[in-house]
């Protein structure tokens, strides 16, 4: 059993890499105000960015789906690590030597699996790449690179790899480094021989296939000899960190340049991705032997940020497969917010071909955005019908009036309608633009609103909606000013702690009435209280989300620690109204429970007693016109 890592250490981790350098390797990120930045969260679909990150406080949450945490926590989430496992991450990233404690730690056998096989492919990896530059056996691979236009810099820059012709040579090198035949299974880089674990990739060219966060996950395999029996191209069979469905070749490379540019292309081989990049387009990327599909698309649009002026160009061969997954994707295209367009060259060569035989200049022409991918579709779907004919006119507006409908963007459907028209030939335009509005009708009517909408849809923050869920609780409504005020001052207590200290920390926990909040000052104080935070405020964070009871508490700390303050200008003044405004219902309330008393005992009443009731409502009147003619400074 692994010994727990050094507290220390931990803190150490979460200090040394950045949140944002973190969550920007997934998605991209915009400047949201107050120094927090926002983005489409990884965790479930929107349509609106409600993913916000704290650089300060080292923190991220969702206002969307709730999730949130530190650096280590979205480790975790992201990439299905547990927490050592992140923890070793980032310390890797970090150069940061971790300890452990109860026993100590023994790295070939005690790090989690994901590490361990995330491991075994970058090792696999380098002995691929060397292999090809240093074995006379990958002679075979060289030649193949240098007749499609790749030099050694090229291979070394997509670290494009040999696997030698042998049973097992990969096999024993990684049994060497200390990993087991079971771990060399699971990775998928060895398989069950008849004595034993083999290489499951022979005699093939080899690219590694990373994750957006740049780790190799996986390969994809290219037959080189003719006496090879296997498929043409071999990839990485399903595995715990390989997901073909999730991966696309070429992301660690092209994401910042996609999140720049707003732009990404997509080409259907490894070999098309090199291409692209050392032709001048560096968004380029690819699918790993399956269709391009929603998982992809989530993938991209984290990094588009579901920009209406982004730009998605697929490169499909001009052949029958080619133009079948051109229509696939098609089916998905409105899930992006971005424009979507075909680019298939007129002569039907792929990116790489086309460079070989016309130069750079030639692919960065041909992947410039021309055709609409909706207009490829349709023109596809009219094309097999007999145009000539009223019959066979009526007959393609069946089938492609549909594919119009699903364009819920009502004036780029009327646009699409009038151009299906004059594909059909049909003279009445209106015709076919009512027609195509009916459908639309009919399929809102069918199942609400249609799924697959173009439009972004606003997430509508509490301000304008005025209630929001509470973490685990019932949904408070956020107009009534007492919960406003309430939620405002816990997030300068957990943001900017100096403001509201000490005064704060004398605050009860009974004058928080919304009960989220209640739980949220409780774990403050039970934390060391807001006056810790001016000490370090990274690790008062941490220690406040650790002492909430439960999930729904640590999300509402969470979510109060990156949630951007109403006020533009944060300073004492405006830290110093929050507090008077809490205290001052609190105040209001105990005089009411007061003058409750008062009226109970009546005329009748022990007058000790009654005498001790009438000196507190005095005192409780006297403090809150202190603090109504005085403010903070009546604290």
């Amino acid at each position: 059993m692994a010994g727990r890592i050094n507290d220390e250490d931990v803190k150490a981790v979460r200090d040394a890499v950045p949140i944002d350098a973190v969550v920007s390797e997934y998605l991209q990120l915009r400047n949201a105000g107050g120094g927090n930045l926002k983005g489409l969260c990884p965790f479930h679909d929107e349509k609106s960015p409600s993913f916000q990150v704290s650089p300060s406080k080292g923190f991220f949450h969702c206002f969307g789906c709730q999730e949130g945490g530190d650096t280590i926590t979205f480790v975790m989430k992201i990439d299905h690590l547990t927490f050592s496992e992140a923890v070793e991450r980032l310390a890797g990233q970090a150069g940061i030597t971790l300890r452990y404690e109860e026993g100590g730690y023994n790295p070939s056998h005690q790090r989690g699996e994901r590490i361990r096989l995330i491991e075994a492919h970058k090792i696999a990896a380098q002995f691929y790449q060397e292999q090809l530059a240093t074995s006379p056996e990958a002679e075979i691979g060289r030649v193949f690179l240098a007749e499609r236009g790749f030099d050694q810099a090229a291979a070394e820059h997509f670290s494009v790899g040999y696997s030698p012709a042998g049973w097992d040579h990969l096999t024993r090198y990684l049994r060497g480094k200390g990993f087991s035949d079971k771990e060399l299974i699971t990775s998928g880089i060895s398989q069950e021989g008849r004595r034993g674990p083999i290489d499951r990739f022979r005699g093939r060219l080899m690219w590694p296939i990373r994750d957006i966060g740049g780790e190799v996950v996986g390969f994809g395999a290219r037959r080189l000899r003719e006496d090879d029996n296997g498929p043409k191209y071999l990839n990485t069979p399903e595995t715990a960190i390989y997901k073909k469905s999730q991966v696309l070749y070429g992301i660690d490379l092209a994401k910042k340049e996609i999140a720049k540019s707003s732009r990404a292309v997509v080409v259907e081989g490894y070999t098309d991705v090199m291409a692209c990049h050392l032709a001048g387009v560096p968004t380029a990327i690819a699918t790993c032997g399956t269709a391009f599909g929603s998982d992809h698309i989530k993938i991209l649009r984290r990094l588009l940020m579901d920009n209406g002026s982004a730009r998605v160009i697929f490169t499909f061969d001009g052949d029958a497969a080619g133009q079948k997954a051109a229509l696939r994707a098609f089916e998905d295209d409105q899930k992006f917010a971005a424009e979507t367009f075909i680019a298939i060259a007129p002569d039907g060569m792929d990116p790489c071909e086309l460079r070989l035989a016309k130069g750079d200049d030639a692919v960065a022409d041909l992947v410039q955005p021309r055709t609409p991918l909706f207009e490829f579709a349709l023109r596809q779907i009219v094309g097999r019908y007999d145009l000539e004919t009223p019959a066979g006119r009526a007959a393609a507006l069946d089938e492609a009036g549909p594919v119009v409908a699903r364009i819920k963007n009502t004036g780029a459907q009327h646009e699409v309608a009038v151009q299906l028209a004059g594909m059909l030939g049909i003279l009445d335009t209106q015709f076919v633009v009512k027609r195509v509005a009916q459908l639309a009708r009919w399929a809102r009517d069918k199942g609400g609103r249609p799924q697959n909408d173009r439009r972004p849809q606003p997430s509508a923050s509490y301000e304008e909606t005025g209630a929001r869920p509470a973490s685990g609780g019932a949904p408070l409504n956020l107009r009534n000013p007492a919960y406003a005020t309430e939620r405002e001052l816990l997030k300068l207590a957990l943001q900017r702690p100096e403001l509201v200290s000490p005064a704060f920390d004398a605050y009860g926990v009974d004058e928080f009435t919304a009960p989220p909040y209640a739980a949220v000052r409780q774990a403050i104080m039970d934390a060391g209280g807001a006056e810790y935070g001016m000490q370090d405020s990274q690790a008062y964070l941490v220690r406040v989300r650790e002492a909430a009871p439960d999930d729904a508490v640590r999300a509402m700390v969470t979510e109060l620690a990156v949630e951007a303050i109403l006020r533009r200008t944060v300073d004492e003044n405006y830290a110093g109204e929050q507090l008077v405004w809490v205290r001052r219902r609190a105040v209001d309330r105990r005089i009411r429970d007061v003058q409750g008393s008062l009226a109970r005992l009546g005329t009748h009443g022990d007058p000790a007693q009654l005498a001790a009731v009438q000196e507190e409502l005095m005192v409780l009147q006297r403090y809150n016109r202190a603090l109504q003619d005085r403010g903070a400074a009546a604290l």
